[in-house]
């Protein structure tokens, strides 16, 4: 499945090492900014806790995280307009200062209709910036390898942020929950300024794009809408492969967590699981980019399709802490092998001037995918749970039969 790429690299062609070290600025810039963003985001973990703690019922919480995320769907699909329109500088701008401030007054709420509406606008503003994020790694890069590179370091530096901001964030919780939103909204200040400061020049033109978004000169106007969008046949595809695969990985966070109890072990357990993840991604991932590079990037993905679903669905099976961390290192290398190949492989697919919206329309099927995962997962294990794993095996398979039906020009060709 994993076959070579019909296009082999040239004798000349810089090494993987070399490639990240020949990066352009931005892309460390942007990294810089991600990771420090994932250090200070708090509220997707904390809301929870923070809204029972206020005396709201568990259900109304429930009602609360569904709202943050249909809205974060939404935010994704205007983040990608607006980065096509107004540029990926201003659509960051944008979106982190509004966020920074609707955080910053979420403590102070009290009723709850005023809460669910703030609480909706920060998912629909939070989101804009993200397909803005990849459309500065987009227009950086001269080509392909370029491109998987940096959106390996992103996600690197990202990793690096979400594992040092959940114990920050605890630690902060347990001290004043009105602090973890002020460091919150800080935070995103801080992301704003190294945008406004280190990224105002227009970017340079991809090679393989023979035109680049340029920050201060909006195009793909209004006439490229998304109905033209998603007239693409094979993003379509994409779309739907996207929606399965994140359903099938959200259940490290659903069905896994549920087995652990099922089995009798318990949280401390569950954290030595997801901790062996992370530390594997952290210091394997890159490496492993640097490897995979020279393959057809729909057949990387449907390699770590295969081992997410594989890992996944034998979790259902397993029991024993030693067994559980086996099924971790499966899944695991799937994520590893499908989450920063996506992103750029999707770019291979994009025309010109529409780069955010085919960023915004990822963002769009991951937070679906990532948003009815725990819904119908935790429904599923609740009345059977073999069924959920049958369901995470069958989803994985068209995730993969899906990643093979891509086509896209190689990550190495030129």
């Amino acid at each position: 499945m994993l076959s070579r790429s019909a296009v082999r690299p040239d004798v000349g062609e810089p090494r993987f090492r070399d490639t990240l070290r020949g990066l352009p600025n931005r892309v460390w810039v942007i990294s810089l900014g991600g990771l420090i963003l994932q250090i200070g985001t708090f509220l997707p973990v904390f809301l929870v806790l923070y809204l029972t703690q206020r005396g709201f019922s568990a259900g109304t919480a429930g009602l609360v995280l569904g709202v943050a995320g249909l809205s974060r769907v939404l935010g994704n699909v205007l983040g990608g307009y607006l980065t096509d329109t107004i540029g990926w500088r201003r659509s960051i701008l944008l979106s982190v200062l509004a966020t920074s401030a609707l955080t910053a007054i979420v403590p102070f709420l009290g009723w709850l209709p005023a809460i669910l509406i703030v609480i909706a606008l920060m998912g629909v503003i939070s989101q804009i910036y993200r397909p803005a994020m990849a459309a500065v790694v987009i227009d950086a890069v001269k080509n392909p390898q370029q491109r998987l590179a940096a959106f390996g370091v992103l996600r690197f530096a990202q990793n690096i942020g979400s594992a040092v901001g959940g114990v920050l964030g605890g630690v902060v919780a347990t001290i004043s929950y009105v602090g973890l939103f002020l460091a919150e909204a800080g935070t995103l200040l801080v992301f704003g300024v190294i945008v406004a400061i280190l990224l105002r020049r227009s970017p340079e033109p991809a090679v393989e794009a023979k035109t680049a978004q340029k920050d201060e000169e909006p195009q793909g106007g209004t006439t490229t809408g998304y109905r033209q969008v998603l007239a693409d046949r094979t993003l379509r595809q994409f779309l739907l492969m996207t929606v399965f695969a994140m359903f099938v990985y959200i259940q490290t966070t659903v069905g896994l967590p549920l087995h652990v109890t099922e089995i009798n072990l318990d949280e401390s357990d569950f954290g030595l699981l997801m901790g062996l993840n992370g530390l594997l991604v952290v210091l394997l991932e890159l490496p492993l980019i640097s490897v995979v590079s020279r393959y057809k990037p729909q057949n990387v993905l449907a390699v770590g399709n295969v081992f997410t679903g594989v890992g996944l669905t034998l979790t259902g099976f397993t029991s024993g802490l030693a067994l559980l961390a086996v099924t971790v290192l499966i899944w695991t290398f799937g994520e590893m092998l499908y989450s920063s190949v996506a992103q750029a492989h999707l770019a291979s697919l994009t025309p010109p001037g529409m780069v955010g919206r085919y960023q915004g329309l990822y963002g769009a099927a991951y937070t679906v995918g990532t948003g009815a995962g725990p819904v119908i997962g935790g429904a599923l294990y609740a009345l059977a749970p073999e069924a959920l794993w049958a369901l995470t095996g069958v989803l994985g398979l068209l995730s993969v039969f899906l990643c093979l039906r891509l086509q896209a020009p190689a990550l190495t060709a030129d």
